[in-house]
């Protein structure tokens, strides 16, 4: 057990039934009032972004999340296959848990599997990742007085907007928080 007033951005922890991650903690005194706790937090289990609201001395069970390196072997279909890489070991997490993440993955990519007591949450993927330019329209003169940009595809599927002078084939660094163009990758 844990009190509201230590938690830290990052902690993991148990409320009416729930799993969460602590995003942000604002701490609100007032001189007639009880401390009031605001923790932003993400339900590790659907994702979602809440604000839980406690009074000052309350107290929560902490949670230990496991995170193990694994291997991104397929996609099945119906599930994303995943395998250690110490005891060879596979585990399927469904596709519709991971809409996000299948943006980036490609076969043997290691990435971090979290669990909760056996429970797989989820992927942590890396900060940014190098994907491969599939196709990209020709770049066009003209409108060039503001940072001017393209569409492109990569080979995970995902579409972009990158500067012109990127070409087909490149190799580039993808921002996996918003999915959006780095810079160039070194081969």
């Amino acid at each position: 057990m844990v009190i509201v007033n230590d938690l830290k951005p990052g902690m993991t922890y148990l409320f009416e039934g729930e799993l969460y991650q602590c995003i942000e903690l604002s701490l609100n005194k007032t001189a007639m009032r009880k401390m009031v706790v605001k923790a932003k937090s993400k339900n590790m289990r659907t994702g979602t972004i809440l604000d839980n609201v406690f009074t000052g001395g309350d107290k929560v069970e902490t949670a230990h999340v496991d995170k193990k390196e694994m291997s991104y072997l397929y996609d099945d279909g119906e599930s994303l296959v995943f395998m250690d890489n110490e005891t060879y070991d596979q585990i399927s997490i469904p596709a519709a848990n991971l809409k996000w993440e299948v943006n980036f993955l490609k076969s043997n990519d290691v990435v971090n599997i979290t669990s909760y007591n056996g429970e797989v949450l989820g992927v942590i993927l890396p900060d940014k990742m190098n994907l491969r330019v599939t196709e990209c329209e020709p770049a066009v003169k003209g409108n060039t007085a503001t940072s001017a940009s393209k569409n492109a595809t990569l080979e995970t599927g995902w579409t972009l907007r990158v500067p012109l002078f990127i070409q087909e084939g490149e190799l580039i660094e993808i921002s996996t928080a918003d999915g959006k163009y780095s810079g160039r990758a070194k081969e």
